[in-house]
């Protein structure tokens, strides 16, 4: 296949991603890995609205090309044509400042069996930020549009590239220069966070702000404070596109995606949505989490324990377990906590 006919395949590859509104499940730092995507995902095919695709957890580039036990690591789904068990496909995630390292990695990655790469110049994170990683890159759209141009000119002509940013790091005063780094770069589709590094995340999100990147050539998918199937319409109409990645919403209700898909048939007179996903259904759901695979149990209850407060947001069911079992570290005291909640 020659070059033309590489540029030909991922100009398909993209047209088909976005043939309809898209539905990510965002790459969130120490919260969705490996396992939580293989929940997370599953739960919405269960539900007839699989997530489109995922993005691995970053990876972070610093001196030199990763060997491939550490890109196995993050993303254990290269092992399985990059898709998580219920089919979701998983792009790799890479952040850092080095253009040309970047663009090494990025093509290693591909080897690996990478569908996609995706560029974080999202994370606020102070120590990625100190080492100039993440959002502290946008204060340099010249050397965002260097990192981006030269992992699209080094992986393979017909794998996408994209990149994820939010509106500025202290101030949204670059947001214009952004763009343009953006627009001249070559990425595939571009996904904004609707905030600032400094405003980090804290409500509100700013989904107007996201309006000024559709006049770029690519798709625009809109991310930041969707809980709700109700706030996921608002961010499509204030953003102007009908793509989302869902974030911690969707940790808080597993449910979510199907919902966002639902809320203009099935929701009622109050606004709110039928709820898709009852917390027996979810029963199994985490038992398989607190089954899965960890360094040792001591970490997999603590990870566990991070998802469950985030579930006391989105079910009451939670934090009756949550008082129950938040001192407890016994993994299988925990289990029958949980199936204890839905008999009572």
């Amino acid at each position: 296949m020659n070059q033309s006919q590489q540029l030909q395949e991922r100009q398909n590859t993209v047209n088909q991603l976005f043939a309809a509104p898209v539905r990510l499940l965002a790459p969130m730092e120490g919260l969705t890995d490996p396992l939580m995507r293989q929940i997370l995902t599953q739960i919405a095919t269960d539900l007839g609205r699989p997530y489109n695709w995922s993005v691995s957890e970053f990876i972070r580039i610093t001196q030199h090309v990763l060997p491939a036990h550490v890109f196995y690591k993050y993303v254990p789904e290269l092992h399985h044509n990059a898709k998580t068990a219920s089919g979701t496909p998983i792009h790799v995630q890479l952040l850092g400042s080095d253009a040309q390292l970047m663009a090494e990695n990025a093509a290693y990655a591909c080897e690996l069996g990478a569908p996609a790469i995706d560029i974080n110049f999202g994370c606020p994170a102070k120590t990625v930020n100190s080492h100039r990683g993440g959002s502290v890159l946008l204060d340099e759209p010249e050397t965002m549009y260097q990192i981006i141009s030269a992992v699209r000119q080094a992986v393979p002509a017909h794998i996408p590239v994209s990149a994820k940013i939010r509106l500025g790091y202290t101030d949204t005063s670059r947001m214009d220069d952004i763009r343009g780094a953006i627009n001249d770069s070559g990425a595939d589709w571009l996904t904004i966070h609707a905030r600032t590094k400094t405003q980090g995340y804290k409500p509100p999100a700013y989904w107007d702000k996201i309006q000024s990147f559709n006049a770029l050539d690519i798709p625009v998918i809109a991310n930041g404070e969707i809980w709700t199937a109700a706030q996921a319409s608002d961010c499509m109409t204030q953003a102007g596109t009908s793509h989302l990645m869902l974030g911690r919403g969707a940790v808080t209700r597993p449910d979510l995606v199907a919902q966002v898909d639902n809320d203009t048939e099935k929701s009622t007179d109050s606004g709110e949505n039928t709820a898709t996903l009852l917390w027996q259904d979810l029963i199994a759901h985490q038992i398989k989490f607190l089954e899965g695979e960890a360094k040792n149990d001591v970490v997999l209850v603590g990870r566990y324990k991070q998802w469950l407060g985030m579930l006391t947001k989105g079910y009451a069911e939670a934090q009756i377990v949550w008082e129950g079992i938040k001192r407890e570290k016994n993994k299988a005291v925990i289990i029958r906590a949980l199936q204890a909640s839905v008999q009572e």
